[in-house]
């Protein structure tokens, strides 16, 4: 826990008097805490712009208040620079097993279906691209001026990164929310919330559906089910080919996310090993997509 986050956290002027911020578990790029206030829980979310990571907040708030007004999201109830108050919702978090559930990952489409239509036409003011091929070129250029341990490593990444760009093609961008791990949705018994939108940008639907797949480890029966559910028609091979090139780069951008935050996080989080971990997907998936070719 950050002494100055938890400081700006209870010095916020939307509180009524004095607080006490309780931290939430789970965040690896910001400091998270609930605040008893009025009679109300709220979630505050502590953290400043983060141009390595294209974590704009003015951003986040847009796609989350656009998010929110389609029922999709809390309610941004409070911004001021480094902090965000939200309302808090009552309901349980998902992990990977839930997200794989047949019936949960049939919510989780239509929900990404309502992201993809309905907040893109909500979402107002400048908003953000997200380019998964751009994200990792930053990346790669920000490892080799720090001097990453891996180095050696990059120039490989880099003609990777090229490689599954070439393949994807042309896109028609929309509103993307861009971190799809299995903590950001949270199901409160009636519908189930999207969490976290700091990643959100526009860009490649087929992006959002790769980076849920290798988040959760859908097994190959539940990537078909995610594909021909989410576009209502058969998962062709021109289409599968796409999609496991943005599962590779999806697996690209979370290793080289975790290489930089090595390099620049203060949290404390063991980034060298999600790294290990994320780098040994990779290394497979891309195996397994060069071999499909």
């Amino acid at each position: 826990m950050s002494a100055e986050a938890l400081a700006r956290a209870a010095a916020l002027r939307f509180w009524s008097g004095p607080v006490a911020p309780e931290p939430l578990a789970g965040g690896i790029t910001n400091h998270n805490y609930v605040v008893h206030d009025r009679g109300q829980r709220y979630v505050v979310r502590v953290g400043d712009d983060i141009p390595m990571h294209g974590i704009m907040r003015f951003n986040e708030v847009a796609a989350q208040r656009a998010a929110h007004a389609c029922g999709l999201a809390p309610e941004v109830l409070h911004q001021e620079p480094g902090a965000l108050v939200m309302r808090h919702l009552e309901g349980r978090t998902y992990g990977p097993a839930d997200v794989r559930s047949p019936h949960n990952l049939a919510r989780i489409f239509r929900l990404l279906q309502r992201v993809h239509g309905e907040v893109s036409l909500r979402v107002r003011g400048p908003t953000l691209m997200f380019w998964v091929f751009h994200v990792n070129r930053n990346y790669l250029s920000t490892a080799r001026h720090g001097g990453s341990r891996m180095l050696a490593e990059l120039p490989r990444f880099e003609a990777m990164n090229a490689a599954l760009e070439q393949v994807v093609g042309p896109i028609q961008p929309v509103l993307c929310h861009n971190d799809l791990l299995a903590a950001n949705f949270l199901d409160d018994g009636q519908r189930v919330w999207l969490l976290d939108w700091e990643y959100a940008g526009w860009g490649s639907p087929l992006f959002d559906l790769a980076n849920l797949a290798t988040n959760n480890e859908l097994p190959p029966a539940q990537e078909a089910a995610l594909l021909e559910g989410y576009f209502d028609r058969r998962a062709d091979d021109p289409l599968w080919r796409r999609f496991r090139a943005m599962q590779c780069a999806s697996l690209l951008r979370e290793t080289l996310w975790s290489v930089v935050q090595e390099l620049h996080s203060s949290l404390h989080f063991d980034y060298p090993s999600y790294t290990a971990e994320n780098l040994a997907r990779l290394e497979r998936a891309y195996q397994a997509f060069q071999e499909s070719q």
